[in-house]
């Protein structure tokens, strides 16, 4: 164990001196939610896998891949379509942020549809929407530190030393704000995605030269993909993509690094950065996970495929590694549905009805956080057995947001009226046929709780942007939204100012 938390230790003190040596001091409110919109391709592109793919890839998915084998490849297909979204989305987004100084999603919808209430439901679905899954990241810790101990911690008590770790980094995610988040961000998506891949690369050369493993020898069954006259149906797969595009757009941590960037440019850059780093480290993760399949002890286990694995192949200072590297990716989810969900708390629901100053701000952003990591931490120790499936339906449930987000962004057309009616429905449809279906609808040939519900959210967004007129007030300010992103295609920008949505 000296070896294995050795390494542990050695990584989170280079965080820890990394984020000292920063010596960041934010003077406002934007500062600490945003980083004050400074960071260039590099650091965005790393921010975004930092977060988007968080420690339990290796778990999680690894271990799908080593069970189900090649169904587990949509993650990879909605990872790359969410990577063309951000694309698509650079350029309205972050210059109605610089004009406006928006700092959150909801700040982004109260602007598009002129409404303070839309600003506070947005926030609730997505903070209430991401506490399961922030709870389950640091879970997924208790895998991590149980092999880091060779055994000798149980579960349990793997877990609490994983939140209690995390908990620990927390104290520089609240003292800094986004700036820290995105700093650490780059050292650790270093580590965990282009370090990563190549210990996962050599890991299948090892196993295709060394173990005689191949394609070729896997069961049939891991070829199989749900389709016509599957029991989960045709629209299965499908759904499972497109949702899972969407909704990447929708949790306020991803969403926010669109608000970080230093321009468009550097947005754009960062995508095409993060296509490549993306689609090695997927593809690298679910191969192995397959070919990982055939190694012993991971059929009985298929969650802990990375590291069974690598303490097969490399001993203990390769086992050391993979935890590092998991930690790291851990860290960067948590940091950032941390200091997002703190942000929200202050911009989105106190700030939304007290007229706060700029060190008010952070001081709630702040408490916030305190509390949000307590809380968590809290539940990660607790015995939840219906966590995974909160989980699953949270996501049902977030992906509502995308209706008035991306018809907002992209279509005039659409009120206030249609975008809260929309978003609610969706919502209340989703978490109710999720309770009542659980993973998919087999009278909608396949389809999630999720897709179902952005049906009904669409049609009432649709309905009432035809049916209840814009004024011309409200048209003639949309139109100044859009004229300004058409603007600002060239050269330079100039800040403008609005007032703050009333209704």
């Amino acid at each position: 164990m000296l070896i294995t938390f050795g390494c542990i230790a050695a990584f989170f003190a280079v965080i820890v001196a990394i984020l000292q040596l920063s010596g960041i001091r934010d003077r406002s409110f934007t500062e600490y939610a945003v980083g004050g919109r400074s960071f260039g391709a590099n650091y965005q592109a790393m921010s975004f896998l930092n977060t988007w793919y968080p420690g339990a890839m290796f778990t999680a998915f690894g271990g799908m891949a080593a069970s189900a084998g090649v169904i587990s490849f949509y993650v990879l297909s909605y990872s790359l379509l969410t990577v063309v979204l951000m694309y698509l989305m650079a350029r309205p987004v972050w210059v109605w942020g610089k004009a406006f100084d928006l700092r959150t999603q909801p700040d982004l919808l109260a602007l598009r549809f002129n409404s303070r209430h839309i600003k506070t439901i947005a926030a609730v679905i997505g903070i209430v929407s991401g506490i399961p899954w922030l709870v389950l990241g640091m879970q997924a810790l208790g895998t991590l530190f149980q092999h880091m101990s060779l055994g000798a911690l149980s579960f349990s008590e793997a877990v609490i030393v994983g939140v209690a770790i995390i908990a620990l980094r927390q104290f520089w995610t609240v003292r800094m704000g986004m700036r820290g988040v995105v700093i650490s961000d780059m050292a650790q998506g270093v580590l965990a995605y282009i370090i990563g891949s190549a210990v996962l690369i050599g890991l299948i050369v090892w196993m295709v030269v060394a173990q005689g493993i191949s394609f070729g020898s896997l069961d049939q069954r891991m070829f199989n993909i749900p389709s016509v006259g599957s029991k989960e149906g045709p629209l299965y797969v499908f759904s499972l993509i497109l949702t899972g595009a969407i909704g990447g757009w929708c949790w306020p941590y991803i969403f926010v690094r669109l608000f970080t960037a230093d321009g468009v440019n550097s947005l754009k850059k960062s995508a095409a950065l993060a296509v490549p780093l993306s689609l090695i480290f997927g593809v690298s993760l679910l191969v192995f996970g397959m070919l990982g399949s055939q190694v012993a002890g991971v059929a009985a286990q298929p969650n802990d495929v990375w590291f069974i694995v690598s303490q097969a192949a490399g001993g203990l200072w390769l086992l050391g590694l993979a935890g590092v590297i998991v930690l790291a990716a851990s860290m960067g989810h948590t940091d950032g549905n941390i200091q997002a969900t703190g942000a929200q708390i202050a911009n989105d629901l106190v700030g939304n009805y007290w007229d706060l100053d700029q060190r008010q701000l952070i001081v709630i952003a702040k408490l916030g956080m305190l509390g949000l990591t307590i809380l968590s931490s809290w539940l990660a120790c607790l015995e939840l057995p219906a966590l995974f499936q909160l989980a699953v339906l949270a996501y049902q449930g977030i992906i509502q947001l995308a209706v008035p987000q991306f018809l907002g962004i992209f279509w005039q057309r659409g009120n206030k009226h249609g975008a809260i009616a929309g978003m609610v429905a969706g919502f209340a449809v989703a978490v109710t046929l999720e309770l009542a279906h659980p993973g998919y609808l087999p009278w909608a040939y396949g389809l999630t709780s999720g897709a179902v519900g952005l049906l009904v959210n669409l049609a009432l967004y649709v309905v009432a942007a035809y049916f209840i007129p814009q004024t011309e007030e409200e048209r003639r300010r949309v139109e100044e939204l859009f004229a300004l992103v058409k603007e600002r295609r060239a050269a330079g920008f100039r800040l403008v100012s609005a007032a703050p949505p009333t209704a």
